[in-house]
């Protein structure tokens, strides 16, 4: 146990060789780094990590521990993705990822807030109960020595540390009184919660403004009897929105005497939606006294106002309009008929459309976007897309967002945006880019999107040296691999399969922890018709669609892997695909990549900025895999959780030896051919839509070689 100690640096990676440790104390220090894999110690029960600057991913050895460990790892600065979204009774991770300082977002598991509070009351460690009219809520849950609590939607409890000197209990961090209480409101300090090291009490879902706390006190353990109970003091510090408040706190002495009451009044303000108070035990006062087990912090109960009167709601008009219907009954029902026949025939606007769904999203107003971006101040311009702006912006309650205007322009109807807009808001993966919300007022169509720190991977690979001095290989390889799950839960595992038309490192986002996340899924039919002479069914980028897809418009996820197998390329040589032509002989990247497959020099094309410092074999095997997706024919490709497998070198790669210049030699093609043999030959309807595209593409011609991999001189012939 080093608790408190002013220790620095990293811990200690030997500790993993004391196979007899059964605690692990560092809490309340400045330890730094990632956590070292103490999986090996096996009858270490309880760790505490609270308080540090610990960074990093959360250890899968930590996450995957069941209920019989006690692990805290609260108040760090780990990586927010790596946070479990689900709440365990003995692993507290309240506050631990660094992206969780400066917002209401305490923990993943805590359900979103549906509407502003003005005041909380909680009697601490005791029932529910009315004072002066004021109901305080019951604090009756049994914690444990890690435990992260949530009692309500609005507020709940932190706990780290056990008694060490004890065999610790539940019913342990809960004390009763053992004197007669004769203080007014007696009820509130009956029973009171106690804690070894740390306890935090949050209040949620507050509207921002000034508050008044009131902390209620009373030394309820402590005798004045003179026998040895008389003997304990009890001293700790208070913390009320990090700001310490009191320091070395003695109720006893403050109260002048025990079982009498002390009401520490603070004010406080609220920026993002949320309160703390926390309770810390230094190691003052005395541990034994009256007996073991009884030290640390002591609170009975709290009380939360706010110092400004909350809006006024309207009056429930729910009965004046039921008598008005009952009175008109008829007369409503013959003109709602003929209202209802007319409704049928108008157009129904965006607003109408999009708030008519059960979309799993919100809802933003067009002046909280204003505001969040500074009325979209070019110096928030963060991009530029087909579809309009990209504008970083900063939310009320500290989210920093990144907002989509769409250009007016946009042709596209309303029933279809909005059904993408529903299939986008029903996705959730740590590699797809997560959607707040959107606006729709009049005009003015937005999506508000997570801000992504790092931008997007083309910036980090194709630009300047500082930016792709960030890529080192370990980087590289977690990103291709990141980017593959995402797909395979597009693909596969989400309940709905999208196909996404337009991988390209430019739609591949990266936040603070260079973690990547796919973006722009299902907006590829936002483009403008105007920009593109093919038909909007046909939506990518050229160099990264497949030719199944760009000649025919056969679209199956097939064209994902393909577009993966591109991106793949890219990341290992640090190259565009598009833009790296060797020398007249090779026209992509791609190309250069199967030429070097043929000499059986694969390594030539790595990245030269890598130097000497990659994984051979990591980086051959993402070679190869991205050779294999980028098979001409849809039908060799692997599935995308197949090449997770292969990328994690789960399974062998299967490797296919091809010619270079796939866009000249017409016997890349052989295995689609036979494959459209047998589609016509079925008179599948598979086959009659690649008929239909194959003459659209032919009537095309190069004209729309700017845009899409289209021409008439690259149509199959069957």
């Amino acid at each position: 146990m080093m608790r408190s100690c002013k220790l620095r640096g990293n811990i200690p990676s030997y500790i993993s060789n004391l196979t007899k440790l059964t605690i692990l104390d560092l809490s309340f220090n400045k330890l730094e780094g990632e956590v070292p894999n103490f999986e090996n110690v096996m009858q270490l029960g309880k760790v505490y990590l609270t308080s540090n600057l610990l960074s990093g991913p959360i250890p899968n050895w930590i996450t995957i521990k069941d209920t019989n460990y006690q692990i805290d790892i609260s108040y760090n600065n780990f990586t927010e993705t790596s946070e479990p979204s689900s709440c365990r009774d003995t692993f507290n991770h309240f506050r631990s990822p660094s992206g969780q300082k400066n917002n209401s977002i305490l923990n993943k598991c805590l359900a979103p807030c549906s509407k502003d509070h003005y005041s909380l009351h909680i009697n601490c460690g005791g029932k529910q109960t009315t004072i002066g009219g004021i109901k305080y809520e019951g604090d009756e849950d049994l914690v444990g020595a890690a435990k992260f609590v949530q009692y309500s939607p609005t507020w709940g409890l932190s706990n780290t540390g056990d008694f060490w000197d004890v065999n610790n209990k539940a019913s342990d961090y809960i004390v009763n009184n053992v004197s007669v209480l004769r203080m007014n409101n007696s009820e509130l300090y009956t029973t009171a919660r106690i804690s070894p090291l740390s306890l935090t009490y949050y209040a949620r879902c507050l509207a921002n403004g000034n508050y008044t706390v009131k902390l209620h006190f009373a030394e309820i353990v402590v005798t004045n009897n003179r026998s040895y109970y008389s003997f304990g003091r009890r001293i700790f510090d208070v913390y009320v929105q990090e700001k310490l408040e009191l320091k070395d706190f003695n109720i006893e002495k403050e109260a002048n005497g025990v079982d009498k009451e002390f009401i520490k009044v603070v004010k406080a303000v609220v920026s993002y939606k949320t309160l703390e108070i926390r309770f810390q035990w230094t190691g003052k006062g005395t541990r034994n006294i009256p007996k073991r087990g009884m030290y640390g912090s002591l609170i009975s109960a709290i009380s939360i106002e706010s110092d400004f009167k909350p809006p006024k709601e309207k009056k429930d008009m729910k009965f004046i309009i039921i008598g008005v219907v009952l009175s008109f009954c008829l007369v409503f029902i013959t003109i709602g008929i003929v209202w209802w026949k007319c409704y049928l025939k108008r157009k129904e606007s965006r607003d109408e459309v999009l708030r008519g769904l059960d979309l799993q999203t919100g809802f933003f107003t067009f002046k909280q976007i204003k505001s969040a971006t500074n009325n979209f101040d070019a110096a928030n311009k963060i991009g530029e897309g087909g579809f309009g702006s990209v504008y970083k912006g900063v939310l009320l309650d500290g989210t920093i967002i990144a907002v989509k205007q769409l250009s007016s322009k946009s042709k596209q109807g309303n029933r279809e945006f909005v059904n993408e807009i529903g299939m986008i808001s029903a996705l959730q993966h740590p590699n797809l880019v997560k959607l707040h919300g959107c606006c729709i007022e009049g005009k003015q169509l937005l999506l508000v999107y997570e801000y992504m720190e790092n931008n997007s991977l083309a910036n980090l690979l194709f630009g300047t040296e500082e930016d792709r001095e960030k890529l080192d290989w370990k980087t590289r390889q977690r990103i291709c691999i990141g980017i593959a799950r995402g797909l395979a839960f597009l693909h596969e595992e989400s309940t709905i399969k999208i196909i996404h038309r337009d991988i390209k490192a430019t739609n591949v986002l990266l936040d603070r922890e260079l973690t990547p996340k796919i973006s722009d899924f299902g907006l590829a039919k936002l483009n403008e018709e105007e920009n593109t002479h093919i038909n909007t069914r046909v939506a990518g980028t050229i160099g990264y669609m497949a030719p199944e897809y760009a000649l025919w418009g056969y679209l199956t996820d097939k064209a994902d892997v393909y577009s993966f197998g591109v991106v793949a390329m890219e990341i290992v040589a640090g190259k565009k695909n598009t833009r790296y032509h060797p020398d007249e002989n090779f026209v992509c990247l791609l190309d250069w990549a199967i030429f070097l497959q043929q000499k059986g020099n694969l390594m030539e094309l790595v990245d030269p900025k890598l130097g000497t410092k990659f994984n051979k074999e990591e980086a051959k095997r993402m070679i190869e895999v991205a050779l294999l997706c980028t098979n001409p024919s849809p039908a060799l490709r692997p599935a995308m959780s197949t090449a997770v497998s292969m990328l994690e070198g789960r399974i062998p790669v299967l490797t296919l030896s091809l010619q270079p210049s796939v866009h000249g030699d017409q016997s890349r093609f052989q295995a689609l051919s036979e494959y459209m043999d047998h589609l016509r030959d079925t008179n599948s309807e598979a086959y009659k839509l690649f008929s239909s595209y194959s003459s659209f593409s032919t009537r095309t011609g190069s004209s729309s070689a700017s845009d899409y991999p289209v021409s008439s001189n690259q149509s199959l012939k069957s």
